[in-house]
């Protein structure tokens, strides 16, 4: 059984808390999760974005001046504790440079056996490395597939309105743009390259069915 951590950063979208889950708050995530009174497990960062610096037994500080971004301290954190089911709201919609930052923190995470989502309203975002996901035949909407990397091979694209069976997409034609949900289930795989998956939906709509790092 996985276990559970949900980070909250400091972007527009909602915050994520699935019952039971570790709750990290990056940076000025903490604010958004003081605005609805609810006390995270843990809070990191630099905390440059916020009125004043936080302190106690829970708080990990770090200078304004590092390499890792607030929320890749929050994945790095979550996998040193166990945690290999990562959900991360309030990770896109507002600074672009910061999306494309926890895009590719998201890869950092899923490299290293987790499974990790980013979580916006009513849009999910999520890395597929070499292996299968399934989703469930309640999905509507739009879904759409992004080569992360020179180029991935032996994608295979069932259920949906566009299939495919055994192609390979590279990081200069976005082929994959805007696919979209039928009613069936629908299964996604990767003989090899890195995948970006983004669907109308939440992580509940997906199953990680094998991953090869």
């Amino acid at each position: 059984m996985c276990k559970e951590c949900c980070i909250v950063a400091a972007g527009p979208s909602p915050a994520v808390i699935r019952p039971g889950a570790f709750l990290i708050a990056a940076d000025g995530g903490l604010e958004k999760l003081q605005t609805d009174h609810i006390l995270p497990d843990l809070v990191i960062g630099d905390f440059d974005s916020i009125e004043s610096t936080p302190s106690g037994d829970n708080v990990l500080s770090f200078p304004r001046e590092k390499d890792d971004t607030d929320t890749m301290l929050a994945i790095k954190e979550a996998l040193r504790r166990g945690y290999d089911r990562i959900y991360i709201s309030g990770g896109f919609g507002g600074r672009l440079d910061h999306t494309v930052a926890n895009l590719q923190s998201l890869i950092f995470a899923v490299k290293l056996g987790a499974e990790a989502f980013l979580c916006g309203e009513g849009e999910t975002v999520t890395i597929l490395s070499g292996g299968s996901a399934e989703f469930s035949e309640r999905c509507r909407g739009k879904i759409s597939l992004f080569c992360f990397g020179d180029s991935a091979s032996g994608v295979t694209i069932e259920g949906l309105k566009y299939t495919a069976a055994g192609a390979s997409l590279s990081n200069m034609f976005p082929i994959g743009v805007s696919n979209e949900f039928i009613g069936e289930k629908a299964v996604i795989s990767a003989a090899s390259g890195i995948l970006c998956v983004m669907w109308d939906g939440v992580p509940e709509d997906i199953t990680i069915l094998k991953r090869k790092n």
